[in-house]
């Protein structure tokens, strides 16, 4: 790999995020948080948009001062294109664009699904990266899928769901169940005090490598509603066991047709990417099949497990390398079909 130096801005969503990547090792990694959505029991569009516009310069300064460069040292500059919310997207897309015209350097567009599977070839993401091919479970509050990665820029989509993504299902559930949001850690860390067989909730039957999550959120909804009609303390007195419950419920869905692909695929180097990928649940189960059937497992730093601009950094130092570069007259799209980013 050369020693280019790369930009990486990343604002898909609500958080903000540059980081700084020279050859493939990290200089510098920062995120702003937006706390605001919390009151709202979610992202609100416009909100998330005017807090990128806050954050933007801010971070990015900090991101260059932290990696010790200046901005004449930089090579090139990568940003998240889609898919997001295309309020949030067209803040990076812009400051990126302009950056690079004032800079006189390249511009590289960058799938943001794409550079979740590509985080694994950071230098400190895993002790080694995944040999080709893989597959690698994709999970996040917006999409859950397996992949199929036979090279840096050759994947197919096998599965993915067919209605809500994982993140998406425990962030309702945790709602269901009284909890903030965020609500996917705070179930992960109360299951740890659970026993996950206390409650048994339906899994769904759906076809291929697909997935369905809609259900289960019925599912528990229905099971709340009726015990709480009993006994209107149930939850509070069940909280650990109902998180462990739903949790072990979610990872042997995502598991299981996830051993299913590697099975009837013949395929043995399995990986995880996406926010969901830094639950304990599913990371505990990625192992027990190490050496339950003898996978070759990939799970990567947590930092780079939720929505930053290392992977995207990683994502535009490979296309730099290819000489791939994007044209000022890009704009962002909400939807960016994956396989599409891997052309």
């Amino acid at each position: 790999m050369s020693d280019s130096i790369i930009l990486g801005i990343e604002s898909s969503c609500d958080d903000t995020s540059a980081a700084v990547l020279k050859g493939n090792i990290i200089l510098s990694n920062i995120a702003a948080n937006q706390e605001i959505h919390n009151e709202y029991g979610g992202v609100v569009p416009e909100l998330a948009s005017r807090a990128h516009q806050q954050n933007i310069i801010p971070v990015v300064r900090k991101a260059v001062d932290k990696a010790n460069i200046q901005q004449k040292d930089i090579s090139a500059v990568g940003f998240t294109r889609g898919p997001g919310l295309l309020g949030s997207l067209l803040v990076g897309t812009s400051f990126a664009k302009s950056l690079a015209m004032s800079l006189n350097i390249p511009l590289i567009e960058v799938n943001h699904l794409q550079a979740h599977i590509l985080a694994h070839f950071i230098d400190d993401a895993n002790p080694q990266p995944p040999k080709f091919p893989f597959l690698c479970l994709t999970v996040s509050g917006g999409h859950t899928m397996i992949v199929v990665v036979r090279d840096y820029f050759d994947m197919e989509i096998i599965g993915k769901t067919i209605d809500d993504a994982a993140g998406e299902a425990f962030d309702k559930i945790g709602k269901i169940f009284g909890l903030d949001y965020p609500a996917g850690p705070i179930i992960d860390r109360l299951s740890k005090n659970g026993d996950g067989k206390s409650f048994k909730f339906n899994k769904p039957r759906i076809e291929n490598y697909n997935y369905s999550f809609s259900g289960i959120k019925t599912s528990v909804l229905y099971f709340i509603q009726k015990e709480v009609r009993k006994n209107p303390d149930f939850i509070k007195e069940n909280l650990n066991d109902l998180c462990a419950s739903v949790q072990q419920t979610l990872v042997e869905i995502l598991m299981d047709k996830l051993e299913k692909a590697a099975e009837e695929l013949n395929i043995n180097e399995v990986a995880i990417a996406g926010g969901v990928s830094a639950n304990s649940g599913l990371r505990e189960a990625m192992q027990k099949n190490e050496e339950k059937l003898g996978w070759n497992i990939y799970i990567p730093k947590f930092e780079y497990t939720t929505d930053n601009a290392a992977m995207i950094a990683m994502v535009a130092k490979l296309k730099f390398d290819r000489g791939e570069f994007t044209d000022l007259s890009v704009s962002a799209t909400a939807r960016y079909d994956i396989e599409e980013g891997f052309k």
